[in-house]
């Protein structure tokens, strides 16, 4: 079974608007409401992808019962401890450039995230954890490296996508997959990447401190995969970016569908690719339909 862990989710509040100008009523053109955070978007993938998972972190508040009553009715199964406080608002504002403004999110207590290892020791072998996006200032930065050496000890994989910072906290317990984009892998390094060529030197430091397998995103340069006994470099589809939300979340999700389906790493890594671009372009997730369509665009080559 896959796990996500989110642990600061929001309603995400999408408003798009023809022009915003400040200091003066202003009116949407049109609406959305959808749950958010990155251990959620994976978990929403999964499922238009039929592979079971279940989504845990913090919920809190009616927007709390909102994110779960939603993820259940789409077939999700959840777990998430229950905190006081609500569960932050997300705003996006497309109007033109795209806006973001993200709430702080519910203090965590000490309770709570005992609770939360606690669920966390139920994993075992043939689990997989996805841990994504980054730490909330309420709960220890240390939060991630205790969670994974909970998982180690009881032979769970880990898959990681966060910044910099938090990888190298949990390199030493080998992750499954760590997914960082060129400027996380760049921070980690203290290093600009420019392009394939970098990435796959760094990628391959990666997989020399610990990680079993990385996929490092490029944006429109494309992207690469790095393990042991392989290096490659995909292209990207051609289109018209709607929105970055999502993207790579979709790209975890759907290297873990499609490698639980055929443990062929090369093509998990191409719908992967697939999937973040079908994500970006589109407002929402990726669909599966999105995903086939765009599957024979992405060109793959091998790096000796």
């Amino acid at each position: 079974m896959i796990y996500t862990l989110t642990l600061n989710p929001s309603v995400d509040y999408i408003v798009e608007a023809g022009e915003i100008v400040l200091g003066t009523l202003n009116r949407t053109s049109h609406e959305t409401k959808l749950p958010g955070g990155k251990g959620i978007n994976v978990s929403r993938v999964l499922r238009s992808l039929g592979i079971e998972s279940k989504a845990t972190g913090f919920l809190g508040g009616f927007t709390g019962k909102y994110v779960e009553e939603f993820l259940n009715r789409e077939g999700i199964y959840t777990g998430f401890v229950k905190v006081e406080g609500d569960t932050r608002i997300n705003i996006k504002l497309k109007a033109g450039k795209e806006t973001e403004i993200n709430a702080r999110g519910p203090e965590i207590s000490s309770l709570a995230i005992g609770l939360l290892k606690e669920k966390i020791q139920q994993l075992g072998k043939d689990d997989y954890l996805i841990l994504a996006g980054s730490i909330p200032s309420s709960m220890p930065q240390t939060i991630y490296q205790d969670i994974v050496r909970i998982c180690k000890k009881n032979g769970a994989e880990v898959v990681i996508d966060a910044e910099g910072d938090l990888l190298k906290t949990v390199l030493e317990y080998k992750p499954f997959l760590i997914k960082p984009n060129h400027h996380e892998l760049g921070q980690f390094f203290d290093r600009e990447i420019s392009g394939a060529e970098d990435a796959i030197v760094y990628g391959k430091k990666l997989v020399e401190a610990g990680a079993k397998n990385v996929i490092v995103s490029l944006a429109e340069k494309g992207a690469v995969y790095i393990s042991e006994t392989e290096a490659f470099y995909a292209t990207v589809p051609q289109g018209e970016v709607k929105s970055s939300v999502g993207a790579g979340d979709s790209m975890v999700a759907g290297f873990m569908a499609q490698f639980l389906k055929s443990s062929d790493c090369k093509e998990a890594f191409r719908f992967s690719v697939a999937s973040g671009s079908a994500t970006a372009f589109s407002i929402g997730l990726c669909t599966p339909g999105k995903i086939e369509t765009l599957l024979p665009e992405v060109e793959i080559h091998e790096y000796q």
